[in-house]
């Protein structure tokens, strides 16, 4: 009888599978205090979607342990590798590094029984095009360039993205501009957006000016444009696919990263929807299956960026239907954030499964409480509290099981490029 716990799976699953395609996260943690020590493996299934919130306060592992989970659906055996691949969109810049093995905690490593491993064919690393030489002009490893065609959004994304409200003058001449541009079926760029703009005689000459101006600032960010990879040639089977967007980082370049994640989460649902009535066509024997588009893993960091509470980003949509319709495609989502009271509370809710490191604001505690009360009556904050302060001790709210466990996070097998920097030469 395996002494493991494996949160996530279903009863008949675990019964039919038993530990099969789970994915190894940590160690039990018994005890408190001095006296806490580590015990069972605790395992979490991969064979179903799931949605996975991830949250903690600055510097306690939730980035790590976002890159273990990778880890995992990258390293499993081949028959279920090939079915399933990651999509990580990273916003510090620190995913690259899967690529090369942890060889600075090889002794940490081996008291758990583990081995560095790099997994430089596996880890795919995408950056906006035209920031591509920047990166390899600096020495850092990146695969491709990615572009965002301009026409892939409705007018209505396109005011959302720059926050604009409906009833503001920007936006109804942006709008304008945009469906002007689809209705003559154009794939139109930036530059025709611009030049539309400036010929338009009914648009007041302040609205022009400014929406040249807040344009031409996206644009100068090199993610706009037909250059580069298209997503559906970047998910396939068994790979870690990084979006790295870690270089657009100011208040303009927010409106630009959102439309990317809205772009990459629009395309994975329709292509997974598709792919789902394929699959179920080639199992009562309609059709035969030639390639099967894999079932997704999507991992963001700083999720409360891209689906937050209390308005909406040209992302959140694209991310509530997965939220809401992605597990009979075949989507997962794990949103990572240090502010869980800043997310969207459909995602709160709607998770499966909460890993939860410290956290001190009451705000954030009360929002992580809300999704145990209809099983416990216990209180988060002593869970949480009770924790050793180890870096990467947390706990899982496992809703399949209706309990909460308290787990050391097993050390990353790839390298982690996400430290504090330190004044010292490397």
């Amino acid at each position: 009888m395996s002494n493991e716990i494996v949160v996530g799976r279903l009863k008949e699953d675990l019964e039919k599978f038993g530990t099969e395609a789970t994915a190894y996260l940590g160690k039990h943690i018994i005890g408190q205090g001095e006296e806490a020590h580590l015990a069972n493996k605790i395992l979490m299934d991969l064979l179903r979607p799931h949605l996975i919130l991830i949250c903690g306060k600055r510097g306690t592992g939730k980035s790590y342990f976002g890159g273990v989970i990778a880890e995992e659906i990258a390293l499993l055996p081949e028959k279920h590798r090939k079915n399933l691949t990651t999509v990580l969109i990273d916003t510090m810049g620190i995913y690259w590094s899967m690529k090369l093995p942890n060889e600075e905690q090889v002794v940490l490593l081996d008291e758990w029984g583990l081995k560095p491993i790099g997994l430089k064919d596996k880890v795919k690393v995408y950056v906006p095009f035209q920031q591509k030489k920047d990166y390899e002009a600096a020495g850092i490893p990146v695969d491709f360039g990615i572009s965002v065609p301009p026409y892939a959004f409705s007018a209505e994304e396109w005011s959302i993205a720059f926050n604009l409200p409906q009833t503001n003058p920007l936006s109804i001449g942006l709008q304008k501009t945009v469906n002007y541009l689809k209705k003559r079926d154009e794939k139109f760029s930036i530059d025709d957006l611009i030049s539309t703009i400036k010929d338009d005689t009914s648009l007041d000459t302040h609205v022009k000016s400014s929406l040249e101006s807040m344009l031409t600032v996206a644009d100068s960010w090199g993610v706009f444009g037909e250059e580069g990879v298209k997503t559906e040639e970047v998910m396939k089977p068994g790979m870690i696919n990084v979006f790295d967007v870690s270089r657009l980082r100011s208040s303009e370049a927010w409106s630009v990263r959102n439309l990317l994640v809205a772009l990459i989460a629009k395309d994975i649902y329709y292509k997974r929807v598709l792919a789902r009535k394929q699959e179920e066509l080639a199992r009562v024997g309609e059709i035969k299956l030639k390639e099967r588009f894999p079932m997704v893993w999507l991992i963001i960091d700083e999720a409360h960026n891209f689906v937050p509470s209390g308005f909406d980003t040209v992302s959140t949509a694209p991310l509530l239907t997965i939220v809401k319709q992605g597990r009979e495609p075949g989507i997962s989502l794990v949103p990572m954030t240090q502010m869980p009271n800043k997310i969207h509370p459909e995602v709160v809710s709607q998770a499966d499964m909460v890993i939860s490191h410290r956290l001190t604001a009451k705000s954030d505690l009360d929002a992580l409480h809300a999704t145990m009360q209809t099983y416990l009556m216990e209180d988060v904050w002593r869970y949480i509290q009770s924790l050793p302060k180890w870096r990467g001790s947390s706990i899982i709210l496992d809703d399949n099981s209706e309990r909460i466990f308290q787990m050391q996070t097993r050390p990353r097998l790839t390298w982690h490029a996400g430290e504090s920097a330190i004044a010292v030469n490397p």
